[in-house]
């Protein structure tokens, strides 16, 4: 019996396996009463289909831009799970979903955008966002505008030598952006391979900031 990765046709990412766990540990911990979840740029689908078999009190709604979602959908399909909704298209930097969410998630993708659009991101997740809901972002970062690592510092040379608007964020800059949409940090969690785990939680939409 071929196993999931050996599909004919539908996307896999090592990677993925090998962090699933470690992120599942953070978000069982914050989303034990969370109803919908958002995750944007669901990749190949792989989290979604892990997370979702693991927390099965939760509705887990994947989206990707266009291209990313015939795979998504092999994922879905495949592990039939009552709490993972068709995948929505979505773009950053244009429309975003009508309805509201109690939690928003995503892996590896800021530093894939270019900075305007890890601001679209972070706007977006404020108009989506419920009060009292959470953000969780996992990917590598710097902090104090240094490198954590030798090897993340090869990553993000690799990064803008594909894409020069590609890059790691400084945490500092990204914080910026989600005390803005009224986010504060809850956690700031060391993971594998040099990589993080952050949590924030909405304490009020950002109009009602002083």
């Amino acid at each position: 019996m071929a196993s999931a990765g050996e599909a004919v046709g539908k996307p896999f990412s090592p990677a993925c396996e090998r962090n699933r766990d470690p992120i599942l540990a953070v978000l069982q911990r914050r989303f034990d009463d969370v109803h919908r979840v958002l995750e944007i740029g669901s990749g190949t689908g792989q989290h979604a289909v892990h997370f979702a078999a693991a927390m099965p009190w939760l509705t887990w709604q994947c989206s990707d831009r266009a291209d990313g979602l015939p795979g998504i959908r092999l994922w879905l399909d495949e592990a039939g799970l009552p709490n993972t909704p068709a995948p929505l298209e979505l773009d950053v930097a244009g429309a975003w979903p009508a309805q509201r969410f109690d939690a928003a998630f995503t892996a590896n993708s800021l530093h894939i955008m270019g900075w305007p659009q890890v601001e679209a991101f972070f706007a977006g997740v404020g108009r989506v966002l419920e009060t009292g809901g959470w953000l969780v972002v996992y990917g590598p970062f710097n902090y104090d505008g240094a490198y954590t690592s030798d090897s993340n510092r090869d990553f993000d040379g690799w990064l803008k030598a594909r894409d020069p608007a590609s890059a790691l964020r400084d945490f500092e800059a990204v914080d910026v952006l989600a005390r803005g949409i009224g986010l504060s940090l809850v956690e700031d969690n060391a993971m594998p391979a040099n990589n993080r785990c952050l949590v924030w939680r909405r304490s009020h939409p950002p109009q009602e900031r002083l």
